[in-house]
C-alpha cells in the first residue's frame, strides 16, 4: 500500500523515469511561496530531501529565487562583492582563478549543487596539467571565500569548497644575507639615485609598497621616527597611493642615523632632479620618485634593486626576502626579539613576540640605531 503524508507535510510522487519526486510550498529569498521539488532514486530518498526543504522553512531560511550556475554567481560575486569592498590587487587574483581555472571546469554547474567531489575533480585535473601547488592552493582558498558569500545570501546550505582539504605547499626558505653581504649590496647601491630606499629596506625591513609609497609629510627627522601610511599599488593601469591596509602598518618606526643620512642625501638630489625637470616635474610629496616627480612602478624598482644586487657579487634573493634580512642583522646583533617584533611589525611573537607597537621607544632607537652604525661603519671602510 502507498506511503501516505499527512496535510501539509507536503506530496511525494513516483516518476515516469522511476525516480521519486518531493514537492511542497517554502518561501524563496524574495519573500514569495513557491514550489520546490525534492529527488530520490527510492521514495524513502526524496522523502528526506522534502524533510529538508521543510525544515528550513521553519526555520526561516529560505530557498533561492533563482537557480545560479556557479560562473554567473562567481562573475557577480566578483563585481558585486570583491570589487568595491577589497585591493584591487586582491580582485585580480580572485578575477585571475576565476577565469583560468574554476569557470572553465565548473561555470555551468548550479550552485546548489557542486558537490566536494567535483571541486576535488577540480583540483586533481590542474595537478595533472602542471599547475603549481601554490596556484591550486589559491583556487581552492577563491572557491571557498566566494561560496561562503554565496551561504551568507543563502544561495546554497553549505559551503562545499570548505569540505575539501586543503592542498599542502613546500616552502621554499629564503636564507637572508649575512651583515657582511647587506654591507657589500649597500656599498654599490651608494651611488645609485634610489640608495636611500635601499637603505630603508635592509635597516628597517619596508615592503616594497610602502617604501615606494613613503612622504615626506612622513618623515620626522629631528624625533628620528617615520609613520608609514601609503602604499604605491597599481589600479585599473594607473599608479596611485592607497592607505595602508591595517593600523598596525601604520606605527611609528625609528630612523637610525645611517637612514637619517641617506634621506638627507635623498631630499637634495630630488630638488636637483625639480630643477632640472622645469616644468615637467610632477610633484607628488612622494621621497622615492622617478626622475619627473611621479611614483616609481614597483616592478621597475624591484629590476633595479635586482641589477644592484647582481652587480655587487652578492648571491641574489628577491626583494620581498632581502626586507627579512633586517631580521636577520637584528638577530645577530643580539636585539630583544620584542624590539626586533616592533621595528619588523609581526602581528604575533611567534613570528617575533607580541603586538604593534605604536610609538617608537627609547629601546626601538638604540636597536636600530645599533644596526645602521654597523652597516654605517662597513659602507664607509676602505
Amino acid at each position: 500500500m502507498a506511503k501516505r503524508r499527512p496535510n501539509g507535510a507536503g506530496t511525494i510522487t513516483k516518476r515516469a523515469d522511476g525516480r521519486y519526486q518531493g514537492a511542497a510550498y517554502v518561501t524563496d529569498t524574495n519573500g514569495h511561496r513557491v514550489r520546490r521539488y525534492a529527488y530520490g532514486k527510492t521514495w524513502d530518498e526524496a522523502a528526506e530531501g522534502l524533510a529538508l526543504l521543510q525544515a528550513n522553512e521553519r526555520k526561516g531560511v529560505p530557498v533561492p529565487d533563482k537557480s545560479w550556475k556557479l560562473g554567473a554567481f562567481l562573475d557577480y560575486w566578483l563585481e558585486q562583492m570583491v570589487k568595491p569592498a577589497r585591493e584591487p590587487a586582491t580582485y585580480a587574483k580572485y578575477e585571475s582563478m576565476v577565469r583560468l581555472y574554476i569557470k572553465p571546469a565548473l561555470g555551468k554547474k548550479v550552485v546548489t549543487k557542486v558537490t566536494p567531489k567535483q571541486v576535488r575533480a577540480l583540483l586533481d585535473a590542474l595537478r595533472r596539467s602542471g599547475v603549481g601547488q601554490s596556484t591550486i592552493v589559491e583556487v581552492l582558498k577563491t572557491l571557498r571565500n566566494a561560496l561562503n558569500r554565496a551561504m551568507r545570501e543563502e544561495l546554497v546550505g553549505r559551503n562545499v569548497a570548505a569540505l575539501v582539504d586543503m592542498p599542502s605547499v613546500e616552502s621554499r626558505e629564503v636564507l637572508p644575507w649575512s651583515v657582511a653581504e647587506a654591507v657589500d649590496v649597500l656599498k654599490v647601491a651608494r651611488s645609485h639615485r634610489l640608495y636611500a630606499a635601499f637603505v630603508m629596506v635592509l635597516v628597517l625591513g619596508l615592503r616594497r609598497g610602502e617604501l615606494l609609497g613613503l612622504r615626506w609629510s612622513d618623515v620626522n627627522i629631528p624625533e628620528g621616527q617615520f609613520v608609514p601610511r601609503k602604499q604605491v599599488q597599481r589600479v585599473d593601469g594607473a599608479l596611485v597611493l592607497k592607505d595602508l591596509k591595517s593600523k598596525a602598518s601604520k606605527a611609528a618606526l625609528p630612523l637610525p642615523l645611517l637612514c637619517v643620512e641617506a634621506l638627507t642625501e635623498r631630499r637634495h638630489l630630488q630638488q636637483l632632479e625639480r630643477e632640472a625637470a622645469g616644468e615637467s616635474w610632477k610633484e607628488s610629496g612622494l621621497i622615492f620618485t622617478e626622475r619627473h616627480g611621479g611614483p616609481i612602478e614597483p616592478r621597475s624598482f624591484s629590476r633595479t634593486f635586482d641589477a644592484r644586487v647582481a652587480r655587487s657579487g652578492v648571491r641574489r634573493i628577491p626583494l620581498h626576502s632581502a626586507r627579512h634580512t633586517c631580521g636577520t642583522l637584528l638577530a645577530a646583533l643580539k636585539v630583544h626579539p620584542r624590539v626586533a617584533m616592533a621595528i619588523l611589525r609581526h602581528s604575533q611573537i611567534s613570528v617575533t613576540m607580541n603586538i604593534y607597537t605604536h610609538v617608537a621607544t627609547d629601546d626601538q632607537r638604540a636597536a636600530a640605531a645599533l644596526l645602521g652604525a654597523r652597516l654605517r661603519d662597513g659602507i664607509h671602510s676602505r
